[in-house]
């Protein structure tokens, strides 16, 4: 068995130079907002017969002087399209231009307008601002009582580090592919996000509440104590995450594309959030706990 402590240098390297690429991504590129954020409208529709290029559907459409019009295929015979927020008249305009290529059937749409978008998007980070409160309460109150060899609040804090780890390299990722592969940040996406931040705290208290178990009962040397309960957790964290993954690699392989991209967000959150539980979040409660030994040492 790998000593995840000894080697802490390693692997607060790695997540360190990762985590900074994450960030470069998003300062660069920013997100890919859908029309969930944006205001918009999608229609979805399916042809009978040979769906037509999108260079032809796009030139359709062009008359109706609806803006950038965002075209993508949807399966053998779909095709998803994206435009700024229209009325009931355009809307109709535009399914009689699509005809001219043939017979098709609407599957879908929705519009929504720009200040529904931004009171979704105050929401969404109002909601995971408040989890992350929560947590850091939550966790601090749980571990009181072995707050005498670390306080019980820098648990939550090493958490929520772990948390924020996790979440810039989802979204990092999320980043480049919204730059390369013309995915969006969707209302779905935040939920899959809320669930990434549940799952990777839930597996990072798995290995601090055995810290927590040892030191009670056995006490000893920190550190040793955090290679001990990392040892008797980490097997458990990756049985548990690959079922998870086999899931959401079904789901990735053969659900539709909404459900792809939200499986997606959860595949990297889970993945990442196993490895923060192990290679981040334990290590960094040593470096800190040796940290503020040195700190009184030196008082």
């Amino acid at each position: 068995m790998i000593n995840i402590v000894k080697t802490r240098r390693i692997w607060l390297t790695f997540s360190t130079v990762m985590f900074v690429l994450a960030v470069i991504a998003i300062s660069v590129w920013g997100l890919r907002f859908g029309i969930d954020f944006t205001g918009g409208s999608i229609l979805e529709v399916e042809y009978a017969q040979d769906v037509p290029s999108l260079d032809t559907i796009r030139s359709q459409i062009e008359p109706l002087n609806i803006g950038d019009v965002d075209v993508k295929g949807s399966g053998e015979k779909g095709v998803i399209l994206r435009f700024k927020e229209v009325d009931q008249p355009i809307h109709q305009a535009i399914i009689d231009a699509l005809h001219a290529s043939g017979d098709l059937t609407e599957n879908s749409f929705d519009s929504i307008g720009p200040v529904i978008g931004n009171e979704l998007r105050t929401k969404s980070t109002w909601a995971i601002g408040i989890a992350l409160v929560l947590i850091l309460a939550y966790i601090s109150y749980v571990f009181r009582k072995v707050s005498h060899t670390v306080a019980s609040w820098k648990y939550g804090v090493i958490a929520i580090v772990a948390l924020l780890h996790d979440v810039i390299f989802v979204i990092g990722i999320f980043s480049v592919l919204g730059q390369f592969a013309g995915i969006e940040i969707t209302a779905a996406f935040i939920a899959a996000f809320l669930t990434v931040l549940g799952y990777s705290v839930n597996d990072t208290i798995v290995v601090f509440d055995r810290i927590r178990e040892n030191l009670l009962k056995r006490g000893g040397q920190f550190e040793d104590v955090v290679s001990m309960s990392l040892n008797q957790t980490i097997m458990r964290s990756l049985n548990m995450s690959a079922t998870v993954i086999l899931v959401l690699l079904a789901i990735i392989l053969f659900g539709g594309e909404t459900l792809q991209y939200f499986a997606l967000a959860l595949l990297l959150g889970v993945a990442v959030g196993t490895y923060s539980s192990i290679f981040v979040a334990s290590p960094l409660l040593v470096v800190w706990h040796n940290y503020t030994r040195r700190i009184k040492h030196r008082t």
